[in-house]
């Protein structure tokens, strides 16, 4: 197979008159599944309409507005059914495989619900392939996606930290409003506004989503803590509070911004864009309060 010669991974928002090691203040957001560059390569047995389901679906403008207040904006260029930067490299499911993997493979509730590194079925069961995929496309997908996408966050945030001593980031998402028969484990969960996880305080310091929880309510929205998305790799990867490293996932429901059908903004669009500009603002002043 020929796999794509062009650059898959990501695309860096970098603070307006900042160098990207020069953030106005010690905060990092990136948005993981917003990519919308289906390479050549990929072939799956589904339309782009339905494929474009798995999108989180306008997350990246959403947060648009940080770059302009100093705040860097990682984005990935790929989709995430392509592969998945929200698992780890090893959550690689052998259904989709045409020869055993070559390495033992863990136990993964994602991979169980065909949503692992690569997925196999769409929210609603739908399989995203009609072949088998070749340990060369797993491969080329980690080496030109996955890992870039990685290495650049990472640098993100470790810039922010050499020069603050600490770091806030936020792993921005998006959810449906009623969950897929096989997204989660809680098939038919009506979602509330905003879900924040850390993983039950694994990945950052109480304090950090409790400011978003209770700055989020006070504007009228419903927030949910840890239930039912608890963060998944990115923030089990990045986030370390006993080393000044705190990593908050924040899903925001799909309905508040858009028609769920179409993919198209909806009446409320702006109100949510206007109200996210305003809590990165809000947290660069306290982020800066937690440094000073």
């Amino acid at each position: 197979m020929h796999f794509s010669t062009q650059p898959l991974s990501y695309r860096y928002i970098a603070p307006d008159n900042y160098p990207a090691s020069d953030n106005a203040a010690p905060l990092v957001l990136d948005s993981p599944h917003s990519g919308t560059d289906y390479p050549p390569d990929f072939d799956p047995a589904i339309a782009l309409g339905p494929l474009r389901t798995a999108e989180d679906t306008w997350v990246a403008d959403l947060w648009n507005n940080a770059p302009a207040q100093g705040v860097p904006l990682l984005a990935a260029r790929f989709p995430r059914s392509y592969i998945d930067a929200n698992r780890g490299p090893e959550e690689i499911d052998p259904q989709l495989l045409a020869q055993p993997w070559p390495e033992p493979l863990p136990e993964s509730p994602k991979v169980k619900l065909g949503k692992g590194l690569i997925w196999r079925m769409m929210d609603d069961g739908t399989p995203l392939y009609s072949r088998k995929l070749s340990h060369d496309e797993v491969r080329h997908r980690i080496q030109a996606c996955w890992e870039p996408y990685h290495e650049a966050l990472k640098s993100c945030l470790d810039a922010a930290h050499a020069r603050f001593g600490q770091v806030w980031h936020i792993n921005c998402h998006s959810m449906p409003s009623v969950a897929g028969a096989y997204a989660t484990d809680k098939p038919g969960l009506v979602h509330p506004d905003f879900v924040l996880g850390d993983r039950d305080g694994a990945t950052a310091a109480p304090a950090f989503r409790e400011f978003v929880a209770e700055w989020l309510r006070a504007r009228g929205y419903d927030v949910a803590v840890n239930d039912p998305y608890k963060g998944v790799e990115i923030v089990r990867r990045h986030g370390d509070p006993a080393n000044g490293r705190h990593s908050l996932q924040v899903e925001v429901n799909r309905k508040l911004y858009m028609d769920e059908i179409s993919l198209r903004p909806n009446a409320g669009y702006e109100k949510l864009r206007a109200d996210l500009r305003d809590l990165v603002a809000a947290l660069v002043v306290w982020t800066q309060g937690q440094t000073g």
